[in-house]
């Protein structure tokens, strides 16, 4: 008859992602006339709790590359964005958030600028699309069976005896390379 034993250990108690869309105006120092380039590096997050939620906390730069006075002179427009998202990441098997976790976030679909537009008194609006993934690492319990008898050894014969061994050096020429 197995009996059970309960097995403390850390495991993923909850696990989702999010895709984002966020649109952003910023003011170029020059009133734009072309927009050329628009590119998104330096992306920084990191996880924490928030009550039940999941946080993140982040950092882009955006570098949006422009001509002005007629196309005949370009500059770029350098800006770190911050951002904050929430999560509701949904608890597996009833664990508790309350305790020891640790927050552990991907960036699924690194930051892109897309939509680029040049609007009024020196402005450009863009939007970024990203996807963000949140894993909860938390303590759980593991119930297995223990079996209370050790399993019988299992006995090895040899493959082959005495008997024919004995065969085998006797038909054995020694003077071989005759």
């Amino acid at each position: 008859m197995a009996s059970y034993k309960e097995i403390v250990t850390k495991a993923i108690i909850g696990k989702g992602k999010k895709h984002f869309k966020d649109k952003y105006t910023l003011e170029a120092e020059f009133d734009p006339t072309t927009i050329l380039g628009c590119w998104v590096i330096n992306h920084n997050f990191k996880g924490f709790k928030s009550g039940d939620k999941i946080g993140v906390d982040g950092s882009f730069d955006i570098n949006i590359w422009y001509s002005y006075d007629n196309d005949s002179k370009t500059a770029v427009i350098n800006k770190t964005i911050e951002y904050n998202d929430l999560f509701n990441v949904r608890i597996r098997d009833n664990a508790d958030l309350s305790g020891d976790t640790d927050i552990i976030v991907r960036s699924l679909k690194q930051p892109a600028c897309f939509g680029v537009n040049i609007l009024e008194d020196k402005k450009v609006s863009f939007n970024i699309e990203k996807e963000l993934g949140v894993e909860i690492v938390g303590e759980t319990k593991v119930k297995i069976a223990i079996e209370d008898d050790e399993e019988p050894w299992d006995i090895i014969d040899d493959e082959v005896s005495s008997d024919t061994m004995k065969e085998i050096d006797e038909s054995v020429d020694e003077d071989y390379l005759k």
